[in-house]
């Protein structure tokens, strides 16, 4: 008898070798359900072992229950970049076998001098995360687990090292002091985790944390930003289908889409304004900037990425809308933007094809994704993470992206005589 596995995000596949019969069993995670397979016919009863066996390996390998908690601020940029970073999080979190404590989302309000914490579920649901990992609302593990698991005099915070006088400093400046301070919390001690790193697709990395930081010793691993990566690690792509808009949030975009918009139509996301400006003049010293990796590949084998596609003109936009909606037969266009939503120049463009472009008023960004999510096509910014989120949820459902000047127009090549 000979035995092999492989293990992914979404569940566990383990095939043994009988003489000439081989049994495959598979796990997958996200239903919670199991599936076993005989290439050759055999006796009933030569499987029962074998499923004993099975749920057996399952308990040692990934159903046993999380021992710990992962807390973390979620404390760079604004939502996009935050939703990259907590996909990271939660592999992270899964890979060490411990509950993830969501975080409340950041933001930052005109008016207002520091950050707004929102909480998790404002947005997403939660039982959708716990079908697929442990998880528990930062609101609910502060008030009635962390007196016990995680008390005050006893909270240590964790960095990778130190930023000046041998502490983390994690409640200097905004947002990070008034995430903490949300929830009461000063940290009593400074932790500096270096070498390790985050990226638990590698190697023995998360059998590393969990030798450093056992749950037993260090119940909550608390960081002072998210143990992630940023854009979203490549191999954390899969997880966005785990998120899923909250009942407000998708009832008021279907209400929209339908009061308003007339099927088919297209969704635009137009990212722009003095600080994209300068942000999309580092492209070049910076080709893989932000969320570019989404057009351009992770390695950049794809691109490069013109700087149009990060701030693309107004003729561009108008050029491509045409052509998209007359592809599709759209008859209505949302658009989506934190800045210019080029309303008027829109409209004007469009009015030859009897088709109206909207935006929705007031603008709530959440609301927006989850509208450009219900488009029959979606054309996004390459660079930025919101278009990133609005891609990565229309590929969970199988619908169409396309992105602003990239791929850029090939280059005629010159006839050439045989």
């Amino acid at each position: 008898t000979t035995r092999d596995s492989s293990e992914s995000l979404t569940g566990l596949t383990i095939r043994i070798w009988q003489g000439s019969v081989l049994y495959q069993l598979s796990y997958n995670r996200s239903t919670a359900r199991m599936a076993s397979s005989v290439r050759y016919v055999v006796p009933l009863g030569r499987t029962l072992p074998l499923l004993a066996l099975w749920l057996l390996l399952l308990d040692g390998v990934r159903c046993r229950k999380p021992a710990g908690y992962v807390l973390y601020c979620p404390c760079m940029g604004r939502f996009g970049n935050q939703a990259d970073h907590f996909l990271g999080a939660l592999a992270f979190a899964r890979a060490l076998n411990r509950t993830l404590v969501l975080p409340p989302w950041v933001e930052y309000r005109v008016g207002q001098p520091h950050s707004v914490q929102v909480p998790f579920d404002t947005y997403f649901k939660v039982d959708k995360l716990k079908a697929f990992h442990s998880v528990i609302l930062m609101e609910q593990f502060m008030r009635d687990l962390a007196p016990t698991v995680w008390p005050p005099g006893n909270r240590t915070v964790l960095c990778y090292q130190g930023r000046g006088g041998g502490s983390c400093q994690a409640k200097e400046g905004n947002p990070f002091g008034p995430f903490w301070d949300t929830f009461q919390v000063d940290f009593d001690a400074s932790e500096f985790y270096a070498p390790l790193h985050y990226d638990v697709h590698r190697g023995d990395t998360a059998q590393r944390w969990n030798k450093k930081y056992p749950p037993s010793r260090w119940p909550v691993l608390a960081f002072t930003g998210a143990p992630a990566s940023f854009p979203v690690q490549e191999e954390n792509l899969p997880l966005q289908a785990h998120l899923a808009w909250s009942d407000s949030v998708l009832h008021r975009a279907k209400h929209f889409v339908a009061s308003t918009l007339k099927a088919p139509f297209v969704g635009i996301h137009l990212r722009n304004g003095i600080d994209w400006e300068r942000a999309c003049e580092h492209l070049e010293d910076s080709p893989l900037l932000f969320s570019a990796p989404q057009c351009v590949g992770y390695s950049g084998e794809k691109g490069p990425l013109p700087r149009e596609a990060c701030l693309p003109q107004g003729d561009t936009v108008l050029a491509q809308l045409k052509r998209v909606v007359r592809a599709l037969k759209a008859r209505t266009v949302f658009v989506a933007s934190d800045n210019d939503h080029m309303l008027p120049a829109i409209n004007k463009a469009l009015e030859p094809l009897h088709v109206v472009a909207h935006a929705r008023e007031p603008s709530e960004p959440h609301v927006d994704l989850a509208i450009l999510g219900l488009a029959n096509h979606f054309v996004g910014n390459c660079v930025s993470s919101f278009s990133a989120f609005a891609k990565r949820h229309r590929d969970v459902l199988g619908l169409s992206t396309s992105f602003w000047a990239f791929p850029p127009p090939a280059k005629p090549h010159p006839h050439q005589e045989l």
